[in-house]
């Protein structure tokens, strides 16, 4: 039997960064519309939704066919606002409004407009085919490696390596794993935010957005472009502007 697949768009009005930034413009469309737009081409989606608080974002939302079953509460649109409760606001509200509790979610931010239709699909089929995983979280590596980080001592001021307790095998073997080379030391892995999905359970009884079994979904590292200001989204439009030239699509 297919699963009930819900795919969330999560897209508040308030963003300090850029005005309605989920509907900035992007290379000529609102940059939601590439998230839409890969949702829309993933086999694996049953059903695809938005939440905001905002009625601008709703509109275009609801004109690009994605629904809009009712609006989220501005308590749940705060700047420090987390995940968490806005998606078990959602899951409440759909559970007590048409009973329909879905099997998966997916967690789609429309901040990161180069995702994959197909990494969409193959982050569903990955949980689906691990029952014993709880979430898959879309992974890539850091740009800077966290053997090269450091915390500040409070006492003293200076700066101290970040990692030495949590791999000491490492710094015995590199007592400055920090002045090493990055290609010689272990490699690490970054949530990126690209394509989250969920087992609804691990929201609604486990109260967390990933649960403690997590299975990593790799992407292009290309894809992983963020926006959170102006220089991110010039960014994205060079790269959508290359794939229009190569007649491709941003979520092929």
């Amino acid at each position: 039997m297919k699963k009930n697949v819900l795919a969330i768009i999560l897209a508040r009005g308030g963003s300090k960064s850029i005005h309605k930034k989920s509907i900035a413009p992007c290379a000529g469309k609102p940059l939601m519309y590439y998230t839409i737009q890969a949702a829309k081409q993933a086999k694996s989606i049953t059903r695809l939704i938005i939440s905001t608080d905002d009625d601008e974002m709703a509109a275009y939302a609801k004109s690009q066919g994605v629904e809009v079953p009712f609006m989220r509460p501005a308590e749940l649109a705060e700047d420090t606002t987390p995940d968490l409760p806005v998606f078990e606001h959602v899951l409440a509200e759909l559970k007590k409004r048409e009973n329909y509790i879905p099997d998966v979610i997916i967690h789609l931010r429309p901040t990161t407009p180069l995702k994959k239709t197909s990494d969409i699909d193959n982050g569903v089929r990955l949980l689906l085919k691990n029952p014993k995983a709880q979430s898959v979280r879309s992974i890539v590596e850091p740009a800077h490696t966290p053997f090269k980080m450091y915390d500040i001592d409070k006492k003293t001021g200076f700066l101290s390596p970040l990692l030495p307790k949590v791999f000491p095998k490492v710094f015995k073997k590199y007592p400055e794993a920090y002045n090493m080379p990055r290609q010689i030391l272990p490699k690490l892995w970054e949530h990126s935010g690209y394509v989250d999905v969920i087992r609804t359970e691990v929201i609604t009884k486990l109260h967390s957005m990933s649960g403690t079994k997590i299975l990593p979904l790799h992407f292009e590292d290309w894809r992983r472009i963020d926006i959170d200001s102006p220089f991110e989204i010039a960014l994205a439009e060079k790269v959508i502007e290359k794939l229009k030239k190569e007649n491709k699509k941003t979520w092929e």
